[in-house]
């Protein structure tokens, strides 16, 4: 079974931006910009009753055509950091967006997620890397390039068991009202 999440794909233009951060980062495993994303809810391995329930349930889920604004660089995990996130302004619509995927999937059987909803797109996985040297990363890119793009879609991604960081595959995609896919005004 496929690990799933449903997440909101990054446009090539705004990936290749972020793809010229690579490098210089000892221990980074970047991710290949093709797989650059924002997680709205991670499902994990489920079983396919649970997953057909959740697929159909986001059908539902049919907020307008949200704006998105990347704006910085961090760290997550703290003295031992584990990825280097490229952070996505939290907004109302972003933040309801993520709770009506946290609704549909807790309707189908999921537990309640625990983590805090912090949007964001994984540049690179690191092991070993200091939090020194993170610091000095992200102090050495000097002014990020902040980017804005509409979303006019998410989608349903599966994953093949890995360490993280794709290939990802999209099962499915939504449109967004209000969207030339969505159609609705």
């Amino acid at each position: 079974m496929p690990r799933l999440f449903t997440g909101i794909e990054v446009p090539a233009r705004v990936a290749a931006t972020l793809s010229t951060l690579r490098g210089g980062l000892s221990g980074a495993r970047w991710i290949d910009s093709a797989n650059y994303h924002v997680t709205l809810r991670f499902a994990g391995d489920i079983d396919g009753r649970m997953a057909d329930d959740f697929a159909h349930g986001l059908d539902s889920v049919r907020p307008r055509v949200i704006e998105l604004t990347i704006d910085a660089l961090d760290v997550f995990g703290g003295d031992r950091p584990r990825a280097l996130v490229a952070l996505v302004k939290p907004t109302a619509q972003l933040t309801a967006l993520q709770a009506e995927h946290e609704s549909v999937a807790r309707r189908a059987g999921m537990a309640p997620e625990t983590r805090k909803f912090t949007p964001h797109v994984t540049l690179a996985r690191l092991r070993g890397t200091p939090a020194e040297a993170a610091a000095f990363f992200i102090a050495s890119m000097g002014r990020f390039p902040v980017q804005r793009f509409s979303v006019t879609r998410f989608a349903l991604f599966s994953s093949r068991a890995s360490i993280g960081g794709g290939p990802y595959v999209v099962e499915a995609a939504y449109p967004l009202a209000g969207s030339a896919l969505g159609q609705e005004a």
